[in-house]
């Protein structure tokens, strides 16, 4: 079976990808193409590299004491924080290294800032690429890039269809990373407490904002097949749950698995 991946974003959630991956790998699936937006770069790159396994690690290893690490205060750049930990990181595993030398095409998707686009980057420096894919505007630096302004592509294309049906004519499988709504709702803000925050409020709706996107991007460029990993209940700040996502990525291609090969 061969299928195109659209991988979406969701910061910590991110490490669900990595057990989708390793499960299809395992089942003979053949990917043909891929394409990510923010934490889905990620893993999309990775995958392109041959390197899902060093993600693996990585993201095992996570704990409190190594996120506050990326913590690097600046201002200055247009966000709050400097984004330099997570620069040599990326250059650490990617180094030089450039997408259309990668072993399968791979699209990686950031947002202008100025001109309101989705941008597609299938060329070019995988760093730089990752990098604006992964700018969450305010929090990490904006990349200038070809007169750009770029910023993580969540902005408008959470669960990027489009980029990947540019790189290949087979079934387009999405993982929609914002899907479990419902239940991050009950969890974020229950309608047996009686006291609610500005900030838990402020955090109800801007997960019920990236919800709506990512299912206004994928009603726009609709997938063959879309799979919401069963992950409402993990805050997507949080980074130090990669076994549990894993696990849960994995079980959502095993519990969509009669779907998934009636496109082959």
């Amino acid at each position: 079976m061969r299928l195109a991946l659209a991988l979406g974003g969701g910061a910590g959630l991110g490490w669900a990808h990595i057990g989708i991956l390793h499960e299809l790998k395992a089942r003979g699936v053949r990917i043909d193409a891929v394409s990510g937006t923010s934490i889905g770069a990620v893993a999309a790159v990775c995958l392109g590299a041959d390197r899902v396994n060093v993600l693996e690690i990585i993201a095992r290893s996570v704990n409190a004491r190594r996120m506050m690490g990326f913590i690097d205060i600046d201002p200055r750049r247009g966000s709050i924080l400097g984004g330099r930990a997570v620069d040599r990181q990326l250059r650490l595993h990617f180094g030089h290294g450039q997408l259309e030398h990668l072993f399968l095409p791979v699209a990686i998707v950031a947002a202008d800032l100025v001109a309101g686009e989705e941008v597609s980057i299938t060329r070019g420096p995988i760093v730089e690429a990752v990098r604006a894919s992964i700018a969450i505007p305010g929090v990490f630096p904006p990349v200038r890039s070809d007169g750009r302004i770029l910023v993580d592509g969540g902005v408008l294309a959470p669960v990027p269809v489009r980029a990947v049906r540019a790189l290949s004519k087979a079934p387009v499988l999405a993982v929609n990373l914002q899907g479990d709504y419902l239940r991050r709702a009950a969890i974020g803000l229950p309608l047996d407490k009686r006291l609610m925050t500005p900030f838990r409020v402020g955090r109800a709706g801007l997960s019920l904002l990236m919800a709506h996107i990512a299912r206004q991007s994928l009603a726009l460029d609709p997938p063959d097949i879309e799979i919401a990993p069963a992950i409402g209940h993990i805050d997507v700040r949080n980074f130090t749950r990669a076994d549990e996502l894993i696990a849960l990525g994995a079980a959502a291609i095993r519990d969509n698995w009669h779907r998934i090969e009636q496109l082959g």
